[in-house]
């Protein structure tokens, strides 16, 4: 079987100081991407979402941006290391009243602009200026003005960055000046953002081959173990790359989990809804990567519509995904609300700690065998999410809910108008069940699985036999499983 090579990018890196600070500048050719990280006090690292922000900057027919994320997956951080391409940089939090004061008075955008100038007492240099605006949720005022610095001052960066701002909005009945903002969505660190936090640059250019050489899997695969195991937040990779030892991140993860339920209870409408919020969120991790039903979750006695409405409220701020199935072979697909979803949590890591699953990752080299599979399916579908940019969107799962042939398939992945079905399964092909009843109904010969072993492209056949090519993609490609699906395909992988 003939596999297509893509060659990676090249990574060329120089190391300098200045003034007690050390500057390292990655040059990453092909991809055109400069990335100037600043190693202070504190470790930075570099995030995907800074080449979409370029191409933002660039653009002729910019509008303001709004960044949407769940509160401390690196949405300040980003626009931080993004604000050095400026000449000028404002930073208001809005979090402080000192800051959002200045939003209460009846001020035209021009005027506004001179206030904010006088607050932070600045004085703009001739060049580009950037105005982030932290915490935006709280103040219609600052949304509402996004419009007159998009109609009237289009020479100004505007950048606004927020949780629970759907929440928000809808209590201080604000929306969106339509047409007037664009958005981008920031989530948990991806594993291809792991790599480079870890400084892997000469194992990053590999991974960027498609098919990746097989030499290099058992390397990908322990560090996509380590990474599954700790998760993504931001503040906990930092602290693992500094500390190493697995037990001193405890106080880590407890501090985000207190600080989801701080955001979220102040959005309750009422006590009764704030203790099932907390309800909620400490159930979460124990519930994470199952199908759920709202009546009594978490073995409570909260009926349907109050964890309807929680559970909701979660997903708005982006700690939870719920994810229904279709029951669709064909494009396009569609979720059935009817039927119980899949719930996913925010970080596979905080399901790990919550869960004292870390020891377990000790124990076994495949992530499919603890825990019935559900940690592996789990991460698959957090890559999954990471990759989407701009928008919202989740993978959907397919079911087949009948008396003697029940079947679900873990993911479906979409391309153009092909829809492929993938399973996270370790063991042979063959018993792959639920997926030969899809392949069986549908009118596509593709199909996918992530497992633990190296890359390959088989051609089988269903039990009833009707012929497919399965390509077997270990779980460290989920993140480009969007790139690989498009060249399967297209035959381009065959």
């Amino acid at each position: 079987m003939r596999l297509a090579t893509y060659r990676p990018a090249h990574f060329y890196t120089f190391t300098f100081t200045q003034n007690s600070t050390t500057f390292t500048l990655t040059f990453i050719q092909n991809i055109k991407r400069l990335t100037l990280t600043f190693l202070q006090e504190e470790q930075v690292f570099y995030r995907c979402i800074l080449t979409e922000l370029k191409k933002w900057k660039n653009r002729d027919n910019r509008k303001p941006l709004i960044i949407r994320g769940a509160r401390q997956v690196g949405k300040t951080t980003a626009i931080n290391l993004f604000s050095h391409e400026f000449d000028n940089y404002i930073y208001l939090n809005l979090e402080l009243h000192r800051d959002r004061e200045i939003f209460k008075e009846n001020l035209d955008v021009h005027r506004l602009l001179q206030a904010i100038l006088v607050h932070k007492n600045i004085t703009l240099k001739p060049g580009s200026t950037l105005i982030f605006l932290d915490e935006i949720q709280n103040s219609p005022v600052a949304i509402k003005m996004l419009r007159y610095f998009y109609e009237e001052l289009p020479e100004i960066y505007v950048i606004g960055a927020g949780s629970l701002l759907e929440v928000m909005l809808k209590e201080n009945k604000t929306s969106f000046p339509a047409g007037r903002v664009e958005f981008l969505y920031i989530f948990p660190v991806s594993f291809h953002e792991f790599l480079i936090a870890k400084g892997e640059q000469t194992l990053l250019s590999v991974y960027e081959e498609i098919p990746v050489p097989e030499y290099a899997h058992r390397k990908l695969l322990d560090l996509f173990h380590e990474y599954t195991m700790i998760g993504g937040m931001p503040e906990i990779i930092k602290n693992h790359l500094e500390k190493k030892y697995i037990t001193s991140l405890n106080s880590t993860y407890e501090s985000l989990v207190r600080s989801y339920i701080d955001d979220c209870e102040r959005y309750a409408r009422n006590e009764s809804q704030r203790q099932i919020l907390r309800h909620c969120i400490n159930t979460l991790p124990y519930e994470a990567g199952k199908r759920i039903k709202f009546q009594g979750f978490g073995r409570s006695n909260y009926r349907s519509r109050e964890i309807g409405e929680a559970l909701r409220l979660l997903e708005k701020a982006m700690l939870i995904y719920l994810i229904f199935p279709s029951t669709f072979q064909e494009f396009p697909l569609q979720p059935d609300y009817r039927k119980s979803p899949k719930l996913q949590f925010i970080d596979t890591g905080l399901i790990n700690y919550y869960m004292g699953l870390q020891p377990e990752f000790f124990k076994y080299e495949d992530l499919h065998s603890f825990y019935k599979g559900i940690i592996a399916e789990h991460i698959v579908r957090q890559e999954l999410i990471a990759k989407n940019t701009f928008r919202k969107k989740t993978p959907l799962f397919w079911v087949r809910e009948k008396k003697q042939s029940s079947a679900e398939v873990d993911i479906l992945i979409e391309h153009e108008n092909i829809i492929i079905p993938a399973e996270v399964k370790s063991g042979k092909s063959g018993k792959l069940r639920s997926l030969h009843q899809f392949i069986n109904k549908s009118n596509y010969p593709f199909a996918m699985r992530f497992y633990s072993g190296p890359f390959n492209i088989i051609e089988t056949k269903t039990p009833e036999g009707k012929h497919f090519l399965l390509m077997n993609l270990p779980y460290y490609l989920a993140g480009k499983s969007d790139k690989y699906a498009k060249l399967f395909a297209e035959g381009k992988l065959r």
